[in-house]
């Protein structure tokens, strides 16, 4: 099962973003970014649901309780 560090960093990787541009969306620094895909830092529940959304992607997809697949289609 992949933790949410990796599928938040294969998202980002299937569409082609690069982590500043993650960070963008987030409103914080592409370092504090990295540290989440990296499992440095904690990914903070607001932050949690902006990918949901910006991904078009349920939060039990991210952490890992759905094997749901993301719609190819999203962002």
């Amino acid at each position: 099962m992949d933790t949410y560090c990796e599928k938040i960093r294969s998202l980002r990787q299937n569409r082609g973003l690069k982590q500043s541009d993650v960070a963008s969306v987030l409103e914080t620094t592409q370092q504090v970014y990295s540290r989440y895909e990296n499992g440095v830092n904690a990914l903070p529940i607001h932050h949690l649901i902006t990918l949901c959304r910006y991904y078009n992607v349920s939060a039990d997809y991210i952490l890992g309780l759905s094997d749901g697949k993301p719609d190819a289609g999203s962002r």
